[in-house]
């Protein structure tokens, strides 16, 4: 599709927290806020011309490779966020997207993406063929922290098996980057999920997966810290971190 006349290098969209999106206690769930963020980003990739279907002219897509959170508190059922994204880079196959969320005034929370070009014949990274210097770039970052080397190889403990389903699957024919999240999630003391005590997370993603692939969840854990692996064959395809609230 062409450049949509309402393209701007920043979009700001707002959303209205539903109660499907929320968990027992009110509060926006942690998979439905990262379909939010997705959901803009996507939103602001289609008006200007390089969203999926755009992409696929070519055969290619945008895969999350890395993503960080960071929350100062979550919103709750029937309030209104707006959501601020924008391109800090995108050069070759890679891009940095950054978003941020308001309730009102307030940034709530803060995120960063790492994206990378893929091509979904031969499923491998390439650049992008669509023209993108329309957007414009901005340094200003979204998060405290950079993004960050996770250490998934010492002291891991194997606590779930899991065969992947038609309903982890997404329109890239891959395990959605959001069903890792709500894998590892289901599996973290709900404590911590009812008082809202992750005060960030950070995923990467290493490789995909697809339709029956059977894989290990294992989980390292401290006061602090929670760190999840999910690998098949002995292999990574993914890592999260979780920093808990002191």
């Amino acid at each position: 599709m062409p450049i949509s006349p309402n393209f701007s290098s920043i979009l700001q969209q707002d959303w209205e927290i539903t109660f499907l999106q929320c968990y027992p206690n009110g509060f926006l769930k942690y998979t439905d806020l990262c379909n939010i963020l997705q959901l803009t980003a996507g939103y602001h990739a289609e008006l200007g011309g390089i969203s999926f279907s755009d992409m696929q002219m070519h055969h290619q897509a945008w895969v999350l490779s890395r993503m960080r959170v960071e929350i100062k508190r979550l919103p709750k059922w029937k309030e209104t966020v707006t959501v601020k994204t924008w391109v800090n880079s995108l050069e070759n196959s890679r891009s940095i997207r950054c978003l941020e969320m308001y309730i009102g005034e307030e940034k709530i929370i803060g995120c960063e993406t790492f994206w990378a070009v893929f091509n979904t014949q031969t499923r491998r990274p390439e650049n992008l063929a669509l023209p993108h210097e329309h957007f414009q770039k901005y340094l200003d970052r979204a998060t405290l922290a950079p993004f960050s080397k996770i250490d998934f190889q010492h002291d891991m403990m194997k606590i779930e098996n899991h065969k992947v389903q038609l309903s982890d699957l997404d329109i890239v024919n891959h395990v959605n980057s959001v069903k890792y999240l709500e894998w590892c999630l289901d599996l973290l003391d709900y404590d911590v999920i009812k008082n809202q005590k992750i005060e960030s997370f950070e995923m990467n993603y290493l490789k995909e997966l697809s339709l029956h692939d059977e894989v290990e969840i294992s989980q390292k854990k401290n006061d602090a810290v929670v760190t999840f692996s999910i690998q098949k064959n002995e292999k990574a395809n993914f890592a999260m971190q979780i920093s808990l609230k002191k």
